[in-house]
């Protein structure tokens, strides 16, 4: 009997789980296309096939989907980017490298995802809940970073102590906003893998060292 309990509640929590999937990707598809303003609860139930009831009894408030969508497009982005390190080599330096690229390159670097974060972007400083959404996007995706920059300069020989890598961190993360936002805007007036190409000598650079552990440590 217990068994049966403990299978229906994880049925009943996998079907719940799937339904929020499907609303924040409603959510999603109207942000993109009409921008927050069009983004409606009526206009959400109609893309998710539900009533505005429904969505009301996953997500109290408006706002409450919004910054879940908004999280959404973020883990998606760090996920697409974590994902490219599974197929890179096992040097630190190839995998920062790999990140990177990833990062510059399709699907994360897509005017559809720029449209979604010129959405949510403009709520991060009149909503708390979107503040905090942006807060914690950011340092889950910098906190991987300065692991991967850590690990990479231990593998060229050089100094890796926390004060370093936050700077470089930071540092590095504003490149690659930089260009994913050029690549995302006007990504036809680059060549194939020119924007990561580039993005990989400016992040040499800072670091002081090569991404390509072929060439050797320092540069």
């Amino acid at each position: 009997m217990k068994t049966q309990t403990a299978t229906r509640k994880s049925f009943r929590r996998e079907g719940e789980d799937k339904r929020r999937e499907d609303l924040i990707a409603a959510t999603l598809e109207c942000v993109a296309e009409r921008g927050l303003a069009g983004a409606t609860v009526r206009e959400i139930a109609l893309r998710a096939g539900v009533t505005a009831g429904l969505i009301r009894y996953y997500f109290p408030a408006k706002d409450d989907l919004i910054s879940a969508a908004y999280r959404a497009v973020m883990k998606r982005m760090t996920v697409q980017a974590s994902d490219a390190l599974k197929s890179a080599a096992d040097d630190p330096r190839d995998r920062l490298n790999a990140f990177v690229k990833a990062n510059l390159g399709q699907p994360i670097m897509d005017p559809d995802n720029l449209s979604l974060w010129a959405g949510f972007i403009a709520m991060v400083h009149a909503d708390p809940a979107m503040a905090l959404a942006h807060r914690d996007g950011y340092l889950g995706f910098r906190d991987e970073l300065e692991a991967l920059i850590r690990q990479a300069l231990l593998a060229a020989g050089k100094p890796a102590e926390p004060v370093h890598t936050r700077r470089h961190a930071i540092a590095v993360n504003a490149i690659i906003d930089g260009l994913w936002l050029e690549g995302c805007l006007a990504g036809d007036i680059f060549a194939d893998g020119e924007l990561a190409e580039t993005g990989i000598a400016a992040i040499e650079a800072v670091l002081a060292i090569s991404l390509n552990p072929e060439k050797g440590g320092a540069i």
